[in-house]
This record gives C-alpha cells, sequence and structure tokens, in this order.
C-alpha cells in the first residue's frame, strides 16, 4: 500500500530514489554515573568519537569538487578546526574525570557553557556562530549515542529526508550528490528553500511525519511542484513520475535555447533580466544567464565567516573584481545588510529581529563599518557601471542621512584624489509597507527603485516568512501586496526612474505575467530562474496584459486573483 505525505514544494522536479533519514530532531542526552575503574575507557570513547567526526567531515571533503563555492569549503574546515579546539576535546574529558559522568553527558556540560559565552556576544554574527557549535556538537553526540547515519556512506542517489537542514548542510549534500530532500521543518521564503531553487535540487518542506512514516532506505518518490512525498508506490505510479521526469528534462533542454534570445515582449517592448548575486564567485552564472547585468549583489557576506569586518581595500578589491568580470554590464551593489539581531544596548536583546537594528538603521547608528564600505563602493564605480542600492528604508529622514554621508565621502575622495564616478546612480530598496506608501517621497530624491517582494510581503501580511506554523498565510497575491507593488511602480513612472523587483517573486514565473501587466521592466532573480522568466515574457503581450491585470486589481471578491492570475497565464497572446 502507497504512502502520501504532503508539505509544501519548494522547488520544482521530480526525483525517486531510496531514502536516507537523518537529523532526527533534538538529541536527547540523559546522565549516567560512570564507576572509577572505567572512567579512562569513557574518555576513550569520547576520544574516539571525536576523531570519528573528523573522519567523517574529512571524508566529505574529499568529495567536494574543486570548482564548489568557497562558503561550503568554510564550514566543513571551520567544524574541522573545532574538533581539534580543546573547547570541545580537552574540557568535557576534564568534565568526565570531574564528575564521573558519561561522555555525552559531559558534552552536553561544555556545550551549555560555551553556547552561553556566544549568546553574550555584542556582535550578532558571531552569535550566530552557536549553530556551528551545535552541528559539530550533534556529530558527535551521534556517535557516541551510536545513532550516526553512516554520513561517509555514498549518498549519490538518495533523498535525504531530515527534520530540518540549514544552508551550509543542504549545499553540502547537493555535492553528495543527493537526488532531491524533503524537511519537517521550514517555509518556502526560507533560506533552504531558497537554495533549493537555485540549485535546482527538487524538495519539499514542511512535510510533518517523515520519521514516523519512511523507513530508511525504501524507495520514494518525491514531487518538489506538488509537494509530495509518496512512499510503497505500485509500478503504475513509478511510471507516472518517470514520465513526469522525461518531460521535465525535456523542458530544461527547451529553456536553455533561450540562453542567446533577447527577453523582448510579442508587442517588442524589451524586458531586462538581472541576477542577484553573493560571492564573486556567482558571476561566471551571469554570462552562462545572458543576463543584463547584476540587479543585486549582497554585500553582507564579505562580513562573514570572520572575526573582523573587511576593511575599505578589501572590500574595493572585490568590487572590482566583479567589475571586472561584468566587461561592461550594471553591476548593482546593496550595502550591508546584516544584523537583525543585533543588541541594542549592552544588557538586552531585541527581541523581535526582523524589525529591530537591521540593515540601514544599523549603519546609520555606527559608521564604522556604513563609511568604509560607501568609500570602497564609490572608489569601484570609477571602474565601470555602478549602482549603489540601500536596504530597508521607512522614512525619507533615513534616505537624507544616507545621502548626506555619501556626499560627505565623495569631497572625502575628492580632496585625497581618489577617482570616483560623480553620478553614481542611488537607488532604495522598497520593502517595508511605509516605503511603498511613500513611494513617490522616495521616487523624488533616488535614481532607482527595487522592490524587494520577500520582506514586503512579511511585513505587509505580519507574518514569519519562514516559520512552518504561519508560512501558509504568506501570499503574493494578497491585494494589500498587489496594491503596494503597484503604488511604487506607479510612482517611478511618474518621477522618471526605473523600478526592478529583487525578491523571489521576480524569479517565479507564475507571477511574470500579473509584474508585466502592472508595468514592472527590470527583473532580477537567481540566474537558474532567469530562463523561464524569460520564456514567458517571450511568449507575452504587454498591450494585452494591461487592460486584464487592471482589471484583476480592481476585483475586491475574496479568492478571486489566484484564478485570475492562472488564467492569465493560461492565455495565448
Amino acid at each position: 500500500m502507497s504512502l502520501a505525505l504532503s508539505g509544501i514544494g519548494v522547488s520544482r522536479g521530480v526525483a525517486i530514489g531510496r531514502a536516507h533519514i537523518i537529523l532526527r530532531g533534538s538529541i536527547e542526552v540523559l546522565e549516567s554515573p560512570v564507576p572509577d575503574h572505567l572512567i579512562e575507557d569513557e574518555i576513550s570513547r569520547f576520544l574516539h568519537a571525536v576523531d570519528s567526526a573528523r573522519r567523517q567531515l574529512r571524508a566529505i571533503q574529499e568529495r567536494i569538487p574543486a570548482n564548489t563555492g568557497v562558503d561550503i569549503a568554510a564550514f566543513i574546515e571551520t567544524h574541522l578546526l573545532m574538533l581539534d579546539d580543546a573547547m570541545l576535546v580537552n574540557i568535557p574529558v576534564d568534565l568526565i574525570r570531574e564528575h564521573h559522568c558519561n561522555a555525552e553527558w559531559a558534552l552536553k556540560l561544555q556545550r551549555d557553557a560555551v553556547v552561553n559565552v556566544f549568546e553574550q556576544m555584542d556582535d550578532a554574527y558571531l552569535r550566530t556562530r552557536r549553530d556551528d557549535i551545535d552541528h559539530v556538537i550533534n556529530r558527535i553526540q551521534r556517535i557516541l549515542l551510536e545513532s550516526d547515519q553512516g554520513e561517509t556512506t555514498v549518498l549519490e542517489g538518495s533523498i535525504v529526508l531530515a527534520y530540518e537542514l540549514n544552508p551550509a548542510e543542504t549545499m553540502m549534500l547537493e555535492h553528495q550528490g543527493i537526488r532531491a530532500f524533503a524537511t519537517e521543518c521550514g517555509g518556502p521564503l526560507s533560506h533552504t528553500a531558497i537554495l533549493a531553487r537555485s540549485m535546482q535540487v527538487p524538495a519539499m518542506v514542511g512535510t510533518h511525519g517523515l520519521q514516523h512514516f519512511i523507513r530508511d532506505g525504501e524507495t520514494v518518490i518525491l514531487d518538489g511542484l506538488q509537494g509530495v512525498l509518496i512512499a510503497g508506490a505500485d509500478e503504475r505510479t513509478l511510471d507516472y513520475y518517470r514520465e513526469r521526469q522525461q518531460r521535465e528534462y525535456q523542458r530544461q533542454i527547451e529553456l536553455a535555447r533561450l540562453t542567446d534570445t533577447p527577453a523582448v515582449t510579442r508587442d517588442g517592448t524589451p524586458v531586462r533580466l538581472m541576477t542577484n548575486i553573493e560571492l564573486p564567485e556567482d558571476i561566471d552564472a551571469v554570462s552562462r544567464a545572458s543576463a543584463s547585468g547584476v540587479g543585486l549583489y549582497r554585500t553582507e557576506f564579505l562580513f562573514m565567516n570572520r572575526l573582523e569586518p573587511p576593511d575599505e581595500d578589501e572590500q574595493y578589491d572585490c568590487y572590482i573584481s566583479v567589475i571586472e568580470a561584468l566587461k561592461g554590464k550594471p553591476l548593482t551593489i546593496r550595502t550591508l545588510d546584516m544584523g537583525a539581531d543585533k543588541q541594542v544596548d549592552g544588557s538586552r536583546r531585541c527581541s523581535n529581529p526582523a524589525l529591530g537594528l537591521r540593515a540601514i538603521r544599523l549603519c546609520l547608528k555606527d559608521h564604522s563599518q556604513f563609511r568604509p564600505q560607501l568609500r570602497a563602493i564609490l572608489r569601484a564605480s570609477a571602474h565601470g557601471p555602478v549602482r549603489l542600492m540601500i536596504p530597508m528604508l521607512s522614512n525619507t529622514r533615513e534616505l537624507h542621512q544616507v545621502l548626506s554621508l555619501i556626499n560627505d565621502t565623495k569631497i572625502a575622495l575628492q580632496r585625497e584624489a581618489l577617482a570616483f564616478a560623480p553620478d553614481i546612480r542611488i537607488g532604495g530598496m522598497i520593502e517595508v509597507p511605509a516605503a511603498a506608501l511613500t513611494a513617490a517621497d522616495f521616487a523624488s530624491h533616488l535614481d532607482f527603485l527595487s522592490i524587494g517582494t520577500n520582506d514586503l510581503i512579511q511585513y505587509t501580511l505580519a507574518i514569519d516568512r519562514i516559520d512552518d506554523e504561519v508560512n501558509y498565510l504568506y501570499d503574493p497575491l494578497h491585494p494589500a501586496v498587489l496594491r503596494l507593488i503597484k503604488m511604487t511602480i506607479d510612482a517611478g513612472k511618474a518621477a522618471g526612474i526605473p523600478v526592478a523587483m529583487c525578491g523571489e517573486m521576480a524569479g517565479d514565473p507564475r507571477y511574470t505575467r500579473l509584474l508585466l501587466g502592472m508595468g514592472l521592466g527590470e527583473f532580477s532573480m537567481h540566474h537558474t530562474a532567469l530562463p523561464e522568466v524569460k520564456r514567458v515574457i517571450n511568449s507575452s503581450s504587454i498591450k494585452a496584459l494591461v487592460p486584464l491585470v487592471e482589471e484583476l486589481l480592481n476585483d475586491t471578491r475574496p479568492g478571486r486573483i489566484p484564478g485570475r492570475v492562472d488564467s492569465l497565464n493560461q492565455n495565448t497572446f
């Protein structure tokens, strides 16, 4: 008898393979006394587990291709270094001797002590390193508890089922050749879900009951489009999904043929398709996708995996490398968007990080990282078409503060005889409802606007977009969201400046025609989404779409908009 579990499909595609179950939630550790004569044996058992964990990571490290991004390599290297740190190795040994306890309990005691230290740190990023501590310690604990899943075994061809996966783990698994993955936790806009789409790995999240209903090693089918996981399928069902796989393969071949085709609607309107990047290594994808340039360069990745922030020259060199690789295509650099859980003062942490001191708010409060970045961006602008983009604006007072800092920086660079583009284009991200409602005010002082739909939807609907308890409320087609988007596009047109969109909505072909009909002329997305969006653009007529979209936006009947969007997508123009 077959069994079907439903979840949220976050990355399309069909995968058929054996289930490989890992990370079954939190690890329960109990204290048990160890007699004096067995203390040294217990210590040996602990040290053997540490060594086993080290061998596992090295085996995984050896399997990762040479062209893998530096973030994955750094992730594994960091964990290997932790396994050589006295903090995680020597102190648990001392605790075993001192408390006459089992290795698992000693490791738990040290984990709690270390995490408490990390939690007290002022720096937001360093506090998040507790996740690395937990990952390494859980690896050792699983070996000690003999529940380790044999992560050195070949995962190629398997479908990973997990309680949760963080982005680094997801990347590591993908490089081990998994076909797909499903998790019990997570939402469609979690970082892991976004990563799955970028890697084009079929995936689903919010699949409750995985650890109770699926057996390790049994054959399962994962449908990342519909959000269905099937176990115990009969041959007829398997044939159906094999046919689906073949159709998906043919679709990818057809999309690849569009690589060198310009994005132009059927009635002759050109549309700019840009890519989002996070690392300089991502720039090769811009050329492969024939993108018009980079619509979003997330600079916060320069500040991660390090104890000290990059200085001005390091940032400048990094920006220059991207500019040179783009060969004349525009580069939109977003200023630092970090600090969501930064402590507001020296003693307490923000109770609601998404609404706290982050992005431009943090930069305006502490100029120590912001001024060097502005100098680096401005200096880089002398070498190619660079646009500077300000994240999370909520009022024009913030904007004028930033513009004043930029002007001061220009004056300082002139004084030092350092070159920069005096007319560098400056834009703002519209991702706070207040900014969308006052988009006309922002447009009058900026050279372009870019709509960040991920946060705009989250803030408009008052939900945490990565919380699987409420992510069913995350709705890009909510009338309020659509009206804020349309308001922003109209404000840009009235001011005579371009409006782009760089959120996940821009890369979802279900919304391409809707956005075209609303007047959006620039889409920025992960490079893997670009071919499908281009296909929709090239098969659409804006003249035909505009009146249909106007009717759709004026339809106030509950639940009607999704159906009307489906009809919009099914029309042949």
